[in-house]
């Protein structure tokens, strides 16, 4: 995770410690400092195997500095999703797909959450935790969610204009295209050890990576194509 303290919202301070100053000369450093350690902390050992303790340790601060920024244990895995969540969506944010024809468009964002669920073993285990969670701490951000809304309806945009192009068969759900790319992205880094395994194969092989990738970028315009 790249720059996590822009995306998280920064947790409330308890009252109590209002009049606390903590002891740094760059407060948003050591938050983003704490919110990367944290990040392979829980997604290593969830959010109940997770320790203060050994976040504290590896970013060279204190628990009481931890709990002044982020209130709790809870209070501090809920940033890390945020902020997780929020790098994501911000990178996709980026990818200009209102400018590029929509089958272009389709073949770029499924690339690019293709990729980014490769290079982020740690989100994906975050999901699988909360989902672990059923969801209960996501559930508790307003941020996340309303994160989620610009993602839907860039697709729905996406199709919309691929429907008036010709290019896509009508009668599609943005969310269920949006499911569907997240699924055949998702799979490839949360089942890569028990797949690789069963079946013999390095899911960590470039050749492997480069089929897989192109393989889910053609199913998923071929769902979506007119012919």
């Amino acid at each position: 995770m790249n720059e996590p303290v822009h995306f998280a919202r920064k947790a409330g301070r308890p009252k109590a410690q209002a009049r606390e100053t903590p002891r740094t000369n760059d407060p948003d450093r050591t938050m983003a400092n704490i919110l990367e350690v944290a990040m392979s902390e829980f997604a290593e050992k969830g959010l109940a195997g997770a320790r203060i303790d050994e976040i504290a340790a590896a970013t060279q601060t204190s628990k009481r500095m931890i709990y002044y920024y982020f209130g709790s244990k809870e209070g501090l895995y809920l940033a890390v999703l945020e902020a997780s969540y929020g790098e994501m969506r911000f990178h996709e944010g980026q990818l200009d797909l209102e400018n590029l024809a929509p089958v272009d468009a389709l073949r770029k964002l499924v690339e690019y959450t293709f990729d980014h669920h490769r290079e982020s073993e740690n989100y994906i285990r975050l999901v699988m935790g909360e989902n672990i969670n059923r969801g209960q701490y996501l559930a508790q951000s307003p941020f996340i969610q309303e994160l989620n809304v610009p993602a839907i309806s860039a697709i729905q945009s996406l199709y919309d204009r691929g429907v008036a192009a010709g290019d896509f068969r009508p009668g599609l759900d943005a969310l269920d295209i949006h499911a569907s790319i997240s699924a055949l992205t998702f799979f490839n880094v949360s089942n890569r050890h028990t797949f690789g395994l069963i079946f013999k194969r390095d899911t960590t092989a470039p050749d492997w990576v480069a089929q897989r990738r192109k393989s889910v970028v053609e199913m998923v315009e071929r769902y979506l194509r007119r012919d």
